[in-house]
């Protein structure tokens, strides 16, 4: 297997993984809406999240990269491409229909296909490379943890859809709480 040094494998993956997690940040909005939300004790700081996605989009584009130079078909390199694929298109939904939409309870149901798609990933490209288990493993575990999260702030929350979080402090209300609850 080749050295992961800079040539079109590597840089077409490094912008792909740049692009993904670009379109899942940009859907991703912290703002008064999320603030308002009842949250896990147990969530990490959301400082947190940087930090974790980065570890694992950089993983991703190791496994990509060293399963694409040991596919020696055709088909082989589509089955990469389709897999990381499918999972980018998942992951990227997430964040629109959490974050975006406003409709964890969707995003507690479309979890379901992300964390299956990162299995996916796992279990059909590990004889490609033997070292894709140990770099997706973690990805996998985070996208259980955040269906945990997700699950727990449906239920903490319901019911779905909210009410509108109102945009400007209103009487017997502090900014940025729901209109209909109390904090």
């Amino acid at each position: 297997m080749s050295a992961l040094r800079l040539r079109p494998p590597v840089l077409t993956v490094a912008i792909l993984a740049i692009l993904v997690a670009a379109a899942a940040g940009l859907a991703t909005d912290l703002g008064p809406w999320y603030r308002a939300l009842r949250l896990p004790e147990w969530k990490p700081p959301d400082a947190a999240f940087g930090p974790i996605w980065t570890a694992i989009f950089t993983a991703c584009a190791i496994a990509a990269v060293r399963c694409w130079d040991a596919a020696d078909t055709v088909d082989a390199r589509r089955r990469v491409v389709v897999l990381f694929a499918v999972n980018a298109i998942l992951n990227v939904m997430w964040s629109v229909l959490f974050f975006a939409l406003h409709r964890p309870d969707w995003a507690v149901w479309e979890v379901i296909p992300l964390w299956l798609s990162v299995l996916a990933l796992l279990l059909g490209l590990r004889q490609l490379d033997r070292l894709v288990v140990p770099l997706l493993l973690p990805y996998l575990l985070w996208v259980g943890v955040a269906a945990a999260m997700n699950a727990q702030i449906v239920q903490e929350n319901a019911p779905w859809p909210q009410p509108p979080v109102a945009a400007t402090p209103v009487a017997g209300t502090a900014q940025g709480v729901p209109l209909s609850r109390t904090p």
